[in-house]
């Protein structure tokens, strides 16, 4: 599947994340991410992102799409 991930979060936590997003998308813009994934990778980010951020001050919204879609 294709996937946007974007993010708002607390600015100390910034390099954590773009670590995170960077093992499994790539970097586009600030805190815009993208690429194609599997799903069971998509579950790994995930689950290290609600890890890291706190739910009550930082946002992460991702986008995902069939990889058939054209």
């Amino acid at each position: 599947m294709f996937v946007i991930l974007v993010y708002d979060v607390n600015e100390q936590k910034v390099s954590l994340i773009n670590s995170i997003c960077s093992k499994y998308l790539i970097w586009r813009q600030n805190s815009v991410f993208t690429g194609f994934i599997t799903s069971s990778k998509l579950e790994l980010l995930k689950e290290e992102l609600r890890e890291k951020i706190d739910i009550m001050e930082d946002h992460v919204m991702i986008f995902s799409f069939p990889s058939n879609v054209k």
